[in-house]
This record gives C-alpha cells, structure tokens and sequence, in this order.
C-alpha cells in the first residue's frame, strides 16, 4: 500500500534543545545499489550483496541529508560543515536506522552542532558523522509525498506492474508495422519479459532487415505480410476483429492513422463510448500511480465527451487495482467562473458523479493542479475536498493542456509515462519515440492487466 502525503513543520532554533534527538529508518534496497554504483568486484572476499565503501557513503549522506532536510530541523536548513567516518560494511537487505542528536547550540548565528550514529538491524554501527547547521529561520511545512530513497530514486511502481503483469498468460498483440529499431525492438521486449506475443505486421522483407540491424532476434515471431503504414493498420485491427490478437500496438505509424483504422465502422474497433488516451505517470516525488486524460485523442473534449473520458479512466482505475479512484477535474483556477469554459464543465462533471451519471469514483472540480495533488496547497486555498491533494487521476481541459503537462512531469520532473487507448474493444498500445524502455514495458504491462480484467 502506497503511504499517504504527510505535512511536516520545520524546528527553529529556539524550539530546540542540546541532547534532543530525531532518527530516520531505511532498507538498502538492490535498486538503490545498482543507480549508486553497484557491487564490489567479484573475487575481493566479500559476500555478493556487499556494496561499496563508496555506494555506502553516498547512500547514508542521503539519508542525513534528508533527514536534516525535512524533518529534524527541516525545510531552511543550511549545512555549513560535513563529515562522516565508516565503520562497518552494509549489504543490500541491511535496515539501517541513522539517529541525530544536537550537541551543542551557538545563539550568535543560531547554529546547531549535530552528531550522527548509523545502524544496522544487528546493531552493528555502520557510520559515525558530524554536521554544522544553521536552523531555519521561519516557519515552513512540506508536503512529505515519498516515504523513502526508494520512491525518489527509482520508478519502482511501474516495475512492480510490469512483475504484475508478466505472472498472467500472455495474450498475442498485433503490431502495426513494426518498422524501425524501436518499434521493433519494444515487440520483441515484451516477448522476452512475458507480457505479450506479438504478431509483426508489415513488410517482411523490411521487418527481417531491420531486426538484423539493430541486433534483434524475431525468430518464431508471425510475420503478417501488409506492404505500407496504412494497410499494416487495418490488417492489424483486422487480426484483432478475428481473435487472432487480443491487444493492439503501434509502430512505425503516426498516432492517427491506426486509430483511423480503430475507429472506422464497421471495421474497426469501436466501442460504446467515445475512445480517449490516459497517460499513466510514475512520478518521483508523489506517492501514487498519477493517471492524466486526456491528452492524446480528444482534442478539445465538450461535456459529452468529458463524461466518457471521466468514466472510461475510472473504469480503467478499477482494473489497475483502486476501489474508488479520486478523480480531480483540472482548470486553471479552483472557482468557478463562467468566462472559463472548462469549470464550468468541471463542476458539472462533479455534478455528474453526484447524481449517479458517473459512476466508480470521487469526482471533484474545479481543480487547479497544485491543489489537486498537494495537500498544502489545498490546505493555503481552504479547499475542503476529498480529492484536492491526493488525485490519482486528472482530467485535463484540452489535448494541449494534458500533453504539456504529461511532458512536463516527465522531462523536468523525472516522470516516465505509459499510456493505452480505453473505450475500445481491446486495448491500444501507444509509444513514444521518446520513451524510455520500462515506459514501453509498463505501456504494454497495463494493456496486458487490462484485457484480462475485461475478459
């Protein structure tokens, strides 16, 4: 389970006392071995799991740091001098419990001398440091989103989907004209980690050439012979209108013109609602799976269309596992104000879920973003809401507005995005050129959870 969004205070100076304490606890995980450095080399007489004197180091200077940063005595924490001496080797598994103590307090510049003591689960000590700080000088609160190293440092919930999902039987995927390396490369991906067996569509010739190119093993994958982007589209969602294929991804195609072949009747794929995108975010520094729509397939959604894209992403919540997903209707302000189209339709949304139209989950809005995902941000603005500050999904106003934010949180913000298709008979696998491997993974990992929760 996923901890909650905590609200820390800082400490000032003259709140604090000599002798007083605060501890921070925390489990060298693998992940956190292999971004820092790694392992010691084999034959040195160490056990396998052993880390580096330097991964050690740098890893329990983090936890220090933090837990000067944030907690004891907080946000506005200046350090003016470091050092820390190891005593012991860590593993990966070692719980590590690091205590602060104050030492001393220098009311001219209201400095603080602060001792530190690392511990392992069997007490033996790890690590001894010192630090010199000047104490903050208001006072402040954070909204704590992340429990650990862990959460910060490592996409960590899109890997636990992709275990998620490579434990159920795989289902065969059409692909679209697998023509290039990353095309190719993500279909044979998700063969090799059991989330989906694909079905190549396209020029054979081309498919075989390129696979030997970028260094790709195809052998006893389906070559379906189409000869171009177009023809390889209807054949895929023909593959999928027989049962062939259970899942549907993209290539070598632009975006619209599979879907072109997704939505044109009666060949296509349609469903009864309108078709819309969600983006699933893993993001660093919040403590939840973050799901926007939609900012791929509606370009400027009308309330009809809201209603589904609303609907069609609750019901999509409920198969990634969320009883009653939070749903916060974005806009650019918290109030509504009828020059500004997209509260209005945010209020009646809200309206909507009141009423039974929408069904599954909380739904509230007008919302602007920092008060739908930050606690303090709701608590500054007086919004009383069960949403406002913990949204697992965001309903944007436009295309634009939901494809500038997904961006955003994944270029500035360290985020990695999937994202399917919903509201279709199965579900549309899209990537991106500029997605990372495990996006990719997850894309198709999601896709994979979702047609078994609709079979």
């Amino acid at each position: 389970m996923e901890k909650t969004q905590e609200l820390v205070t800082n400490r000032l100076f003259k709140d604090i006392a000599v002798g007083e304490k605060s501890d921070l606890t925390e489990i060298l995980t693998r992940d956190n071995a292999d971004l820092l450095g790694g392992w010691q080399p084999d034959g040195v007489g160490v056990e396998a799991a052993s880390v580096t004197q330097s991964v050690a180091s740098v890893w329990i200077g983090i936890l220090i740091m933090r837990l000067v940063s944030t907690r004891f005595p907080g946000v506005g924490s200046v350090v003016r001098s470091y050092a820390l001496t190891l005593e012991g080797g860590l593993a990966v598994g070692d719980r590590v419990v690091v205590t602060c103590q104050v030492v001393a307090k220098h009311d001219e510049e209201a400095l603080l001398d602060l001792s530190f003591v690392c511990v392992r689960q069997d007490g033996g000590e790890v690590a001894r440091g010192t630090m010199q700080i000047v104490a903050p000088e208001a006072p402040q609160s954070v909204v704590m989103a992340c429990s650990s190293f862990e959460h910060i440092v490592t996409h960590r919930r899109f890997r636990a989907l992709c275990e998620r999902a490579a434990q159920l039987p795989m289902l065969p995927i059409a692909v679209a004209y697998p023509c290039d390396d990353l095309s190719l490369r993500s279909a044979c991906d998700s063969a090799q980690r059991n989330l989906g067996q694909p079905i190549l569509v396209g020029p054979k010739a081309l498919i075989e050439s390129v696979a030997k190119e970028s260094g790709l093993s195809i052998d006893g994958l389906e070559i379906v012979e189409a000869e171009d982007p177009h023809t390889a589209s209807a054949q895929a969602v023909a593959l999928v209108r027989s049962g062939r294929a259970r899942l549907l991804m993209k290539g070598a195609v632009h975006t619209d013109v599979l879907l072109h072949e997704v939505v044109t009747r009666p060949t296509g794929l349609c469903a009864d609602r309108r078709l819309s995108h969600v983006f699933v975010m893993d993001v660093p520094f919040y403590d939840r799976l973050l799901m926007i729509s939609d900012a791929v397939v509606n370009i400027a959604p009308d309330l009809r269309a809201k209603h589904d894209i609303v609907q069609n992403v609750i019901d999509f919540a409920h198969v990634m596992g969320l009883v009653e997903p939070r749903v916060a209707v974005l806009s650019a302000v918290e109030t509504v104000n009828p020059a500004i189209q997209s509260t209005l339709d945010a209020a009646a949304l809200s309206k909507m879920a009141e009423r039974g139209q929408i069904t599954g989950g909380i739904v509230d809005g007008p919302l602007a973003f920092d008060n739908a995902v930050n606690l303090n941000a709701a608590k500054i603005k007086h919004i009383e809401s069960p949403v406002a500050g913990r949204a697992d999904i965001v309903i944007v106003p436009t295309l634009e507005a939901g494809n500038m934010l997904a961006k955003e949180l994944s270029f500035l913000a360290g985020a990695d995005a999937a994202g399917v298709v919903l509201g279709a008979k199965v579900p549309v696998i899209l990537t991106s050129r500029a997605d990372s491997e495990q996006a990719r993974l997850t894309s198709c990992a999601i896709a994979l959870i979702m047609a078994h929760g609709a079979a």
